[in-house]
C-alpha cells in the first residue's frame, strides 16, 4: 500500500512538472489538455472512494513539480553573491513547497464539499483552484506569477477577453477548459457530453470575438505624437550591484545606445537600476557628460535609487526618476511593491544576524512608497500623463491602477537576476497581459531581458530580443477606449465566482 502511495505522490510530482511546457517560452498549450485533465480525474475518483487519505496533499505534490519546473531560475538570483550559494537549494526546494500549499488548500476544499456529479465536480475544482491563484497573488507581498491563464500567451484573439474579466477569471475559464476532456472519460450521461464539448469549443467562438476586436483597433485612426518616446534596452552586466562596474562608463555606454538628436523631441527610457555607485540627487555630478549630447527638447525617464532621511535614518528607495536635459529632477515615483528578499528582507532585524541580507543593495532593505500615482510631465513642450511600473510590479493583475486617467504604462526592469533562463521570457509575458487588460500602450526597457512597445490588444509593435541591446521609437498611437477591467478591476473576478457557484448547483442536479 505505502508503494503504491509513493507511486501517485511521483505521478502528481510529475504530471504538474508537465504542465509547466504550456508556459512561455514553451508554450505547448495542448500539454495542459492532458495533464490538468488527468489530475482532475486522479482527485475525483480519490473523492469517490470511501476512504480518503491525503486530501491536501495531492494538491501540494502537484502545485510543488508545477513551481519546482517553471520556477527553477529564482535560484539563479543566489549566484552572484557567494555569501547566499548556501541557500541554493533551500531556495530550489523550499519556495514551491511554500506556493504548492495553495494548490494543496484547493484540493482539501474540494473533497471537503460533498457533491457528486462529474461537471458540477470540474467546475468546483476549477473555481477552488482559481481561488488558490488569487489568494497565492494576494497574500502576504503577493506572488502571482505562472498562473495557468499564461498559457494562452500566444493566443492574442483569446486573451482579449481578459480586457472584460482579468486574468484571474480568465484563469478559472482556462482550468475549466484544460479539465473538460476528463469528462469523456468521468460522464454519467449524455447532458454532461454535451456540456464537455461546449467547454472544448469555447476557445473558437472567444476567438472570433478577439478576432473582431483586434480588428477594430487595427482599423481605427493613428495618431502621429510631436514627440518620440526612445525606448533603451541594454545588457550592461549585474556586477555593477557590487561596485565593480565605472559609472563614467556605463553612462557614455547608455547616451550611446540612446543616439540622441538634438532637432528631434524625446524622451529617453532607461532600465532600472542601471547606472551603478550613485543615487538620484548624484546622477547631476555627471551633467559634463550629458552636455555634448542632450538638448532641451530631451527629456530622462530611468530607474534610479533614491535616498530619503527620516527620523535620523536612512531610507533607501527603488525609484523611476524624470530629469530634464541639465538632470534637473522634474518628478519621481518610489516603489510600491518590492520583491522578498531581493529588494527586502522580512524580519530583518533578526534574519541579519544569521548573515542575511537583501540581493540588490548592499547597505539595507528598500523602503516601498506610499501610493502608485499617475506621473504628469508638463515641462516646456511636454504634456503627458504616465503610469509607472518598475520590474516586478507588472505582474499584479488588476492592482496596478485605481484611475485609468494616464497616456501610457512605463514598465523598467532589471531581468538580469534571472541569467540565462525561462525567467526574462515569463516576466515579459505579463506586460503583454497587463496592456490588454488595462487598453494602454506599455512601454518596456530593460536591462538584461526583452524591451519592447506593446499595444492595447497585446500586439508586439517593436522589440529588442532577449541579449541584444539598442532603442526603438514609438511616435504613434491609435485610439482605444477604456476596458470594462480597467474600469472595475478584480471586482469582476467576484462575478465569476458567483456564476461558478450557481454552475456547480445547477449541474448537480442533472440526471
Amino acid at each position: 500500500m505505502k508503494k503504491k502511495n509513493y507511486l501517485e505522490f511521483l505521478f502528481l510530482i510529475f504530471l504538474g512538472a508537465f504542465t509547466s511546457l504550456s508556459l512561455p517560452p514553451y508554450n505547448y498549450l495542448f500539454v495542459n489538455f492532458v495533464t490538468i485533465g488527468l489530475f482532475f480525474v486522479f482527485i475525483f475518483q480519490k473523492k469517490k472512494s470511501v476512504k480518503i487519505q491525503y486530501p491536501f496533499v495531492y494538491g501540494w505534490l502537484f502545485g510543488f513539480g508545477y513551481f519546482l519546473s517553471n520556477l527553477y531560475w529564482i535560484t539563479i538570483s543566489l549566484t552572484f553573491d557567494k555569501n547566499f550559494n548556501y541557500l541554493i537549494p533551500l531556495a530550489l526546494v523550499l519556495i514551491p513547497l511554500f506556493l504548492g500549499l495553495f494548490y494543496g488548500l484547493a484540493t482539501y476544499c474540494f473533497f471537503l464539499i460533498k457533491i457528486k456529479k462529474p461537471v458540477s465536480n470540474l467546475f468546483l475544482f476549477s473555481l477552488l483552484l482559481g481561488l488558490a491563484e488569487f489568494l497565492r497573488g494576494n497574500i502576504l507581498t503577493g506572488f502571482p506569477w505562472n498562473l495557468i491563464a499564461y498559457s494562452f500567451s500566444e493566443n492574442l484573439e483569446i486573451l482579449q477577453i481578459i480586457s472584460f474579466i482579468g486574468t484571474y477569471s480568465f484563469n478559472v475559464l482556462c482550468i475549466s477548459l484544460f479539465s473538460s476532456p476528463a469528462i469523456f472519460i468521468l460522464r454519467e450521461n449524455r447532458k454532461e457530453v454535451f456540456i464537455g464539448i461546449f467547454l472544448l469549443l469555447s476557445p473558437i467562438i472567444l476567438f472570433f470575438i478577439g478576432s473582431s476586436k483586434i480588428k477594430s483597433f487595427q482599423l481605427s485612426n493613428t495618431i502621429t505624437n510631436d514627440y518620440t518616446i526612445r525606448i533603451v534596452g541594454s545588457k550592461i552586466d549585474l556586477e555593477r550591484f557590487y561596485g565593480k562596474s565605472d559609472t563614467t562608463e556605463v553612462i557614455n555606454e547608455l547616451i550611446n545606445l540612446s543616439e540622441p538628436k538634438p532637432d528631434t523631441k524625446t524622451i529617453f527610457i532607461w532600465p532600472e537600476g542601471v547606472i551603478p555607485n550613485i543615487n538620484q540627487s548624484e546622477i547631476k555630478n555627471f551633467k559634463f557628460l550629458f552636455n555634448k549630447k542632450f538638448e532641451k527638447n530631451h527629456l530622462l525617464v530611468i530607474g534610479i535609487n533614491s535616498l530619503q532621511k527620516y527620523k535620523n535614518e536612512n531610507k533607501y528607495f527603488n525609484t523611476l526618476s524624470i530629469y530634464d536635459h541639465e538632470l534637473n529632477l522634474i518628478t519621481d515615483y518610489k516603489k510600491v511593491k518590492l520583491v522578498p528578499f531581493g529588494e527586502f528582507l522580512p524580519f530583518e532585524k533578526i534574519l541579519t544576524k544569521i548573515g542575511l541580507k537583501s540581493l540588490t543593495n548592499n547597505y539595507q532593505s528598500f523602503s516601498n512608497g506610499k501610493n502608485r500615482e499617475i506621473i504628469i510631465i508638463s515641462k516646456g513642450e511636454f504634456d503627458i500623463k504616465l503610469l509607472p511600473l518598475i520590474c516586478y510590479e507588472i505582474i499584479y493583475s488588476g492592482k496596478i491602477f485605481k484611475e485609468s486617467n494616464f497616456d501610457f504604462i512605463i514598465n523598467v526592469s532589471e531581468d538580469g537576476w534571472f541569467g540565462d533562463s525561462i525567467g526574462p521570457h515569463q516576466h515579459f509575458v505579463h506586460s503583454v497581459f497587463r496592456s490588454i487588460e488595462s487598453g494602454k500602450y506599455l512601454l518596456r526597457s530593460a536591462n538584461n531581458g526583452i524591451s519592447a512597445i506593446i499595444n492595447p490588444i497585446g500586439i508586439i509593435e517593436n522589440k529588442i530580443e532577449f541579449g541584444q541591446s539598442g532603442y526603438i521609437d514609438f511616435f504613434e498611437t491609435r485610439v482605444f477606449n477604456e476596458t470594462v477591467f480597467s474600469k472595475y478591476g478584480n471586482k469582476m473576478f467576484l462575478t465569476i465566482i458567483l456564476l461558478y457557484i450557481f454552475l456547480i448547483f445547477s449541474f448537480n442536479r442533472i440526471s
